[in-house]
């Protein structure tokens, strides 16, 4: 391997490694607020792509219509919980109208504006921003739907509901959007030579991005309330319960960044590849690898760890193309063995 293709290889490692950082944090947020090993978060980061995919094609995004599906069905269960509600312990009658216009009135609001955008040519602003309002709320009406009723049991039985919840997200994928793949229109065309290397636009764009949405998540965490709130529910979900912090609202508002993330990451990421329904699995398991390097509490070992995914992704398509996957992979291996070691028993902390 010679210095250019080395300089090469680094770019693309990279570059990727910039969006398994940010599938990474997201990982860790989820898992530090509510527990859940969010497994189905690359199924987000393929809902972007694809329905960014499908708006710059001029096709309505099917995923419009699994936004008000999902809507509807979290409204019928916020309404039953609510009326099953004693009569002077809410305001019936203002939570009802305001669920209505969360989960039915925006979503139809949403599909209607989808479906303007057949045959029409948005500016990119635009399709993102539309990508942005499909597939983003679908993360905290995932949490009502499928983890909140069982916030208050072990990791294993989170585990296995996100288990469930990928595997029928990975098969709603496959009937909205096929099996074929789909690239989208990349942000930027420029490109930067430096010496013999050229530095395509779109990578400059993928890093840059992934940067600020890390400085942005670290000034929300340390300035804002909600940010405060969320830390506090991290390091001790009982203690913050008890100082007045609703872990619920917590764990949805952990669940809408984390889809946020994700359905960023899939923009980011399909100008570069050819994006499929289940690519999304296979890229969330390399943050996931990130994460349990930082060992699914430490953002910076987890942005660290994911980033060392992404270089030693790109060095090992050099060598052994084949075995890519299986380095990759085998990287969690010895980290395990070393967790085990440092920290042989881990008391699950009563909810």
């Amino acid at each position: 391997m010679d210095l250019t293709i080395f300089a090469i290889l680094t770019q693309d490692g990279i570059a990727s490694g910039a969006v398994y950082v940010l599938l990474a944090l997201a990982l860790v947020l989820v898992f530090s607020i509510t527990r859940v090993i969010f497994i189905p978060l690359g199924e987000f980061l393929a809902f972007g792509a694809l329905t960014m995919a499908a708006l710059q094609s001029g096709k309505v995004p099917q995923s419009a219509a699994l936004l008000l599906v999902l809507g509807v069905a979290t409204f019928l269960r916020e309404a039953w919980t609510t009326l099953r509600a004693a009569a002077g312990q809410v305001d019936r009658g203002r939570v009802l109208a305001t669920s209505f216009a969360k989960f039915v009135l925006f979503p139809l609001v949403v599909v209607f504006v989808a479906r303007s955008a057949e045959g029409a040519s948005w500016p990119m602003i635009a399709q993102l921003l539309l990508t942005f309002a499909i597939v983003a709320p679908m993360g905290p009406m995932v949490y009502r739907l499928a983890f909140q009723p069982l916030a208050e049991s072990t990791v294993l039985v989170l585990l296995i509901v996100s288990v469930a919840v990928h595997m029928v997200l990975l098969g709603i994928g496959l009937y909205i959007f096929g099996a074929e793949g789909s690239r989208t229109t990349a942000f930027s065309d420029a490109a930067i030579n430096v010496g013999t290397l050229t530095i395509s636009g779109q990578s400059i764009v993928v890093i840059v991005t992934a940067l600020l949405l890390i400085g942005a998540l670290y000034l929300y965490f340390d300035r804002t309330l909600s940010g405060k709130a969320l830390r506090a529910t991290a390091v001790n979900r009982r203690g913050a319960r008890l100082v007045g912090i609703g872990t619920t609202q917590a764990g949805r508002l952990a669940f809408l960044l984390a889809s946020t993330i994700g359905t960023l990451c899939g923009v980011l990421i399909a100008p570069i590849t050819t994006i499929y329904y289940d690519s999304g699995f296979l890229m969330g398991l390399k943050g996931f690898v990130g994460a349990i390097i930082g060992g699914l509490a430490s953002y910076p070992l987890a942005a660290g760890g994911a980033l060392l995914v992404g270089l030693l992704e790109a060095y090992s398509s050099f060598y052994a193309s084949a075995l890519k996957e299986v380095i990759v992979f085998t990287l969690i291996i010895p980290v395990l063995v070393w967790r085990s070691i440092a920290h042989p028993q881990v008391d699950e902390e009563e909810a």
